[in-house]
C-alpha cells in the first residue's frame, strides 16, 4: 500500500503535516476528513519517478548519523526475528523526525507492494547511495538482510564518527586562525593608523618597513571592499572551475603528487574503496560488480580512473592486487593485504584490515598535522606582529634624523 505525505487543517485552523497509507489520493483524503481534518495537498511519498509532482520529487537528505541510527534499528529487529514490513513500522512508530518518517514511510510502502527494501529505497537515492541499495539488495536475494543491515550500520557508524572526529579536531585550529585574523584587522585598521599618523607631519623620509606599513594599513581601511570582492570572485570562481572535469583531474592529479596531502588523499581514498568492497563481497555481490560500485565512492578523479582500468583488468582474468598496483597511485601496504586475501582465499577479511590500516595512517596525519599547525599559527602570528612593531618602532628609533 503506497504512502503519502499530507498538508491539512484542523478544526482550530492550523495547519498539520503526516502520512498516510492509502490505496490512492482520494482515499487519504476521504480518510482525513473522518479524522476531522480538511485536506490541503496529498501527495505520493518516493523521489525517483519522474511523474511525481514537484513535492513528491524533493530531495530528502539525512545525517549520517540518523541514517546509522534507523539502519542499527532496523538490524536489530530483523536478527530478532520480526518481518520487514513490521520492522519498518516499527521504526517508522519510533521516528520523531518529519524526514527520517517520510524515507521509512516510502520504504515501508513498496516493501508492502511487494517490490522489496532495496526498490523502496532507489525512490530516495539522496539518502541511500548505490553502495547502500546494492548491498540492500544483495541480502535481500541471499536471505541475510539482518547481517547485511548490520554490516551497513557498522560502516555508517564508523564513517560518521570519522567525520565527527576531524570536525572536533578543527574547532581550535579554526578559532586560532579567526582570532589571529581579528586581531592583525584591528592592528593594521585601527591601532597602527593613530600612531603613525605622529610621523604625518614631518618632511623626511620614513623606513621602508613603516611606508609599506601605512600602505597596507591605509588600503585596508580605505580599500576593504575591493579585497572582500576580490576573496568572494576568487573562491566563486576556483569552485565553477573545479566543476569540470578536466580542471578538477588535474588538480587533483596534482594533490596526489604532494608529500603530505598526496599520501593523506591516497589512504582515505583507499580506505573508503576497500571499506565499501569488504561490505559488498560479505553480502554476496559479483567482485566484477562490487569493484564497479566500489569505484563509485571514491572521490578523486584519477584513481577513481584507474579503478576503471583495474576493474576491466580483473574482468580480463588479472587479480585484483595486481591491478591496483600497476596505477601507482595506491598504497603498498594495502596492496600487499589484499594480495594476501586473495592468496588465502580471505579477500573480505584482508579488505577490512586494508581498511582500517589505512585509516589509522590517515588518523595519524591528520594528528600530527594538527599538533603542527597551532605552534605554526602562533609563530606565523608572532612574527606578523613583531614586524608590525618593529615597522613603528624604526621611526622612533631614528626621531633625531627626522626632526633634522
Amino acid at each position: 500500500m503506497p504512502a503519502f505525505e499530507y498538508l491539512a487543517l484542523d478544526a482550530a485552523g492550523k495547519r498539520r503535516r503526516g502520512m498516510l497509507e492509502g490505496d490512492s489520493t482520494r482515499q487519504v483524503r476521504q480518510s482525513l476528513r473522518e479524522q476531522g481534518l480538511s485536506p490541503l495537498s496529498v501527495e505520493p511519498v518516493g523521489e525517483s519517478d519522474g511523474a511525481l509532482p514537484r513535492r513528491g520529487r524533493r530531495r530528502t537528505r539525512l545525517p549520517a548519523d540518523e541514517l546509522a541510527m534507523f539502519t542499527r534499528q532496523l538490524a536489530t529487529l530483523l536478527l530478532s526475528g520480526a518481518p520487514l514490513a513490521d520492522a519498518l513500522g516499527t521504526a517508522l512508530r519510533q521516528a520523531r523526525k518529519p524526514r527520517v518518517q517520510r524515507v521509512l514511510s516510502g520504504v515501508r510502502a513498496r516493501v508492502v507492494e511487494g517490490r522489496g527494501m532495496a526498490a523502496g529505497m532507489a525512490d530516495f537515492p539522496a539518502v541511500f547511495d548505490e553502495v547502500f541499495r546494492a548491498t540492500v539488495a544483495a541480502g535481500e536475494q541471499s536471505g541475510r538482510l539482518d547481517t547485511v543491515l548490520a554490516r551497513l550500520a557498522d560502516y555508517t557508524e564508523s564513517r560518521q564518527a570519522l567525520q565527527s572526529r576531524v570536525q572536533q579536531a578543527l574547532i581550535y585550529p579554526s578559532f586560532l586562525v579567526v582570532m589571529a585574523i581579528a586581531i592583525l584587522a584591528g592592528l593594521l585598521g585601527y591601532v597602527v593608523p593613530k600612531i603613525v599618523q605622529v610621523f604625518s607631519t614631518m618632511h623626511a623620509q620614513l623606513p621602508l618597513l613603516t611606508r609599506t606599513l601605512i600602505a597596507i594599513s591605509g588600503f585596508l581601511r580605505h580599500g576593504w571592499w575591493w579585497l572582500l570582492l576580490l576573496v568572494i570572485a576568487l573562491v566563486f570562481g576556483v569552485r565553477a572551475l573545479l566543476r569540470k572535469p578536466a580542471p578538477r583531474a588535474a588538480w587533483q592529479r596534482f594533490v596526489l603528487r604532494l608529500p603530505f596531502f598526496g599520501r593523506l588523499t591516497r589512504g582515505i581514498e583507499t580506505a573508503r574503496f576497500a571499506r565499501t568492497l569488504s561490505i559488498l563481497t560479505a553480502s554476496g555481490v559479483p567482485i566484477l560488480e562490487g569493484l564497479e560500485i566500489a569505484r563509485q565512492v571514491v572521490h578523486n578523479l584519477p584513481m577513481r580512473e584507474a579503478l576503471a582500468d583495474a576493474t576491466l583488468r580483473v574482468r580480463e582474468g588479472s587479480g585484483i592486487a595486481a591491478a591496483l598496483e600497476r596505477s601507482g597511485y595506491f598504497p603498498p601496504m594495502a596492496v600487499y593485504l589484499i594480495a594476501s586475501g586473495e592468496g588465502g582465499g580471505q579477500l573480505e577479511a584482508m579488505l577490512e584490515r586494508a581498511a582500517q590500516q589505512q585509516e589509522r595512517e590517515a588518523h595519524g596525519l591528520i594528528g600530527t598535522a594538527l599538533a603542527l599547525f597551532e605552534p605554526l599559527t602562533i609563530v606565523v602570528m608572532g612574527m606578523i606582529v613583531f614586524t608590525i612593531v618593529l615597522a613603528i618602532l624604526l621611526p622612533i628609533f631614528r626621531l633625531d634624523q627626522l626632526v633634522r
